[in-house]
């Protein structure tokens, strides 16, 4: 027996109990809806100023301060946000969920921009300045800041748990994903690609990048991510354009299977409403992240002056993730009918591939899903870096910024090599265990967020 076994064995537990439907599923709705309704429903009702917001934040007023324009860093913050989970895990959803756990998503992102809304809100009241000019700022920030000095164990915690959770899902999961699926990509045309090769070639793009620091991340993301997903989103269109006479159905089949869940046919073998439910909100919640503390660390390096405008491009982190780019995924398959075709056996990235497939000639579904899934894993990479190094800044102070930076560029293509499962359930565990502390602290700053929302929009000049 694997001496190693046990151990694997206790942390398979430990995550299923975390991320389980007793724990992080219901904590993390429950304080979407608190805060939703103590919002006023106004991240539902401001959206459009959302957007208008992030237009501008394209530039910043010169005397504001932070590191990043405001647009940037949002799109550090949906670096890290829209990954895999966006196509893989909208797959995973369908096949152990039916359409129905669409739906569920879709109320995960919508609960989730009231989370998200309050989170980049106190990362940016509660922000510091590091002696070599960082703004730092995150739960552990908000905690020790908002909360007091009681609570600095709580802040201590949570910075651990980032730390760990940025080498595993934010880093090795990561450039693994992206090894394999280049090199399935270059045998499906007969090309024999090395994973060494792959793995160099990986180490060399995220070098150059990363130990440029959040600014240099911030400008890759503020291109890298728009077109990724703009690209995604154009071939999703294609696909559905092809099959717009389904889509109302489909969007009909979502509604119905929400409530009802979904019959086994042909190579579906069926789900119950409650599979749909359990499905459809776990992976919506994986993808968009809201809540777990993760994203507030990339906005409190905005340049703004006002923490609510910075909330507010906060909340479209899961409206764009999720709302938009998840559900691109999601349509292609049922419009596609993949999704009941026979042979898929439960492979969620084979059933997307299938699915651009069945619709685009050459291959071109194929590659697009590959390169989706390469581009946004990279991206995952960027973001999580921002997010381990300020963990490791709240621990050990600034001049471990550099350092980090630098064993975390090392690690990337021992991740694309590695094959260790334990590394990976291990950072999913503390990915999970980020969003206890921080949950805590949403409900206890409620009041401050509540307050500083009020302030805000009573003010006309901020309609503008």
């Amino acid at each position: 027996m694997n001496a190693m076994q046990p151990l694997s064995n206790f942390i398979d537990l430990l995550d299923g109990i975390v991320w389980g439907p007793y724990v992080l599923i219901p904590l993390l709705l429950t304080v979407g809806v608190f805060l939703t309704i103590g919002l006023r429903f106004q991240p539902w009702r401001r959206l459009p100023h959302a957007f208008a917001v992030m237009w501008k934040g394209r530039h910043h007023h010169p005397d504001h301060e932070g590191e990043l324009s405001p647009f940037r860093a949002l799109m550090t913050s949906l670096a890290a946000t829209i990954g895999t989970g966006n196509i893989v895990g909208v797959a995973t959803a369908i096949l152990m969920g039916g359409p129905g756990a669409v739906f569920w998503m879709w109320m995960t992102a919508l609960f989730g921009m009231a989370t998200k809304f309050c989170e980049a809100t106190l990362a940016v009241k509660y922000r510091e300045v590091t002696p070599d000019g960082k703004f730092v700022g995150g739960p552990m920030y908000y905690i020790k800041n908002g909360l007091g000095p009681d609570w600095k164990w709580l802040a201590t915690l949570f910075a651990i748990f980032g730390t760990v959770a940025s080498f595993g899902i934010g880093n090795m999961a990561q450039a693994n994903a992206i090894t394999l699926n280049v090199v399935n990509l270059g045998s499906n045309y007969g090309l024999q690609l090395d994973k060494e090769v792959v793995a160099a070639a990986l180490f060399i793009l995220a070098a150059l990048v990363l130990v440029g620091g959040v600014k240099r991340i911030g400008a890759v993301a503020g291109t890298l991510v728009p077109v990724m997903a703009l690209v995604y989103v154009a071939g999703s269109l294609i696909v559905l354009g092809i099959h717009i006479d389904k889509v109302p159905a489909a969007f009909a089949l979502i509604f119905e299977s929400a409530f009802t869940g979904h019959a086994a046919v042909g190579g579906f073998t069926g789900a119950t409403l409650a599979m749909a439910i359990r499905f459809g909100v776990a992976r919506g919640l994986f993808s968009n992240e809201a809540g777990m503390g993760s994203a507030p660390i990339a906005h409190a390096t905005a340049i703004v002056k006002n923490p609510v405008k910075q909330g507010l491009l906060g909340m479209l982190d899961p409206f764009l993730d999720t709302i938009i780019v998840c559900s691109m995924t999601a349509l292609v398959i049922i419009v596609s009918g993949q999704w009941i075709a026979p042979g898929i056996d439960k492979d969620a990235g084979i059933l997307t591939s299938a699915a651009f497939n069945s619709v685009m000639p050459g291959g071109f579904g194929m590659w697009l899903v590959t390169i989706g899934i390469v581009l946004f894993a990279f991206s995952t990479i960027l973001g999580w870096c921002v997010y381990g190094e300020r963990c490791v800044i709240y621990l050990f102070g600034h001049k471990a910024a550099l350092p980090f930076r630098i064993f975390f560029t090392l690690i990337v293509p021992v991740g694309a090599l590695a094959e260790l499962k334990l590394v990976w359930n291990l950072s999913d565990l503390f990915n999970g265990l980020m969003a206890i502390p921080n949950l805590i602290a949403l409900l206890l700053l409620s009041p401050v967020v509540f307050k500083l929302a009020r302030e805000f929009f009573l003010d006309p000049h901020n309609e503008t």
